[in-house]
């Protein structure tokens, strides 16, 4: 599993014109599943999302996390995090999960995250969305589920 984390100003999600979730100061979260994926993998990078600490304090050091800043998040899958052009020119996405389980990977580490942050918003799964953020700083960062707990 693969998470972008963008610390965002302001995020939303579009699709065919119509606004289907935004967000003010937080995170856009952008997901992206491969095989091997499993329930234990979506708890631990819930939780390493929930306690990050990548929010500036008083001082101006990234020492706060979500919650402690009161931040909103937006989740929303993106397979082409498993996107590759180690070979040739054209993308190969043979790393990324098929459709039919992420979507139920997708939904469940919503689920996690959501315990976390009520408040949590989505785009739609497979839809073909329009992602608009200001990313603060910029400030973002990749998780990757292989390097961090193996």
């Amino acid at each position: 599993m693969r998470a972008l984390i963008q610390e965002v100003l302001s995020s939303s999600v579009t699709i065919g014109g119509e606004l289907i979730s935004s967000i003010g100061r937080g995170e856009l979260i952008l997901v992206g599943f491969t095989q091997g994926d499993d329930h234990l993998t979506l708890e631990k990078m819930a939780k390493k999302i929930a306690k990050a600490r990548i929010f500036p304090d008083e001082n101006g050091k990234t020492n706060l996390s979500l919650s402690q800043i009161d931040g909103e998040v937006l989740c929303v899958s993106q397979f082409t995090l498993y996107g590759s052009l180690k070979e040739g020119n054209r993308p190969s996405f043979v790393e990324a999960m098929r459709p039919e389980e992420a979507k139920r990977l997708y939904e469940e580490f919503v689920s996690l995250l959501r315990q976390e942050f009520p408040s949590l918003k989505t785009g739609v799964f497979q839809a073909d969305m329009k992602v608009s953020l200001v990313n603060d700083g910029p400030f973002t960062l990749m998780l990757d589920s292989k390097e961090l707990f193996q």
